[in-house]
């Protein structure tokens, strides 16, 4: 089962950036793969809470559904994405460091039918597409101005 790890440090604090990745509504501002996402449940992000997003994948939009399935604010995000192709469970910690916020990802996925005899090439592929999207997190969050400024006007989400 390929598995994919990795961090990064984001100059902002902690709650900013959990709260801004918890809603996958976000993600098509830092993601250029991800088309479009919905929040499919009711109520305030948690434990529960379901998104249905449409990705490119190679070259082709992949409808997905995503769960959170562990939500401990402003610590630990868990999630499970589920695709015609594979299922994928994930783990986000976020922990104060002297320059904002450490942000580590941990992914097992679970390729389906003819995908299993790719899982090399899926993990090779998945790190790459990871350390990117993170690091364009990075760079989206960090040019935003700083909550509580007089420019920073409503908040990142």
């Amino acid at each position: 089962m390929p598995s994919i790890e990795g961090e990064i440090v984001i100059g902002r604090p902690v709650g900013e950036v959990f709260d801004f990745v918890a809603d996958e509504r976000n993600e098509p501002r830092y993601n250029p793969r991800m088309l479009h996402v919905e929040k499919v449940t009711d109520g305030a992000i948690g434990n529960g809470t379901q998104f249905r997003a449409t990705v490119k994948s190679m070259g082709r939009p992949l409808t997905l559904l995503l769960e959170t399935t562990d939500y401990q604010r402003p610590t630990r995000l868990a999630n499970t994405t589920s695709t015609s192709s594979a299922t994928i469970q994930g783990v986000l910690t976020f922990e104060p460091d002297r320059a904002g916020t450490l942000m580590r990802w941990s992914w097992d996925i679970r390729p389906r039918n003819a995908l299993k005899f790719l899982s090399p090439l899926i993990s090779r592929m998945g790190k790459r597409q990871e350390a990117a999207n993170w690091a364009n997190l990075k760079r989206y969050l960090e040019s935003m101005p700083a909550a509580g400024t007089p420019e920073s006007g409503p908040a990142l989400t």
